[in-house]
């Protein structure tokens, strides 16, 4: 497979495109991570999500 006088530029361009969607899945794993430790230390100092009472619970 031929790339011709363009193989640096087509290949340096699928490295950064790799390199910016694998930092993207670290990131959203690390900040899905961080989201749940927090809703958790929430939960445990007593406060509530709305969603997690039933309708009978907000009258």
């Amino acid at each position: 497979m031929s790339l011709g006088p363009y193989a640096s530029f087509i290949v340096t361009s699928y490295l950064l495109v790799t390199a910016v969607v694998l930092f993207l899945i670290v990131w959203i794993a690390l900040d899905y991570r961080r989201q749940t430790r927090r809703l958790r230390e929430l939960e445990a100092s007593g406060i509530v999500r709305r969603s997690g009472r039933s309708a009978a619970d907000t009258r």
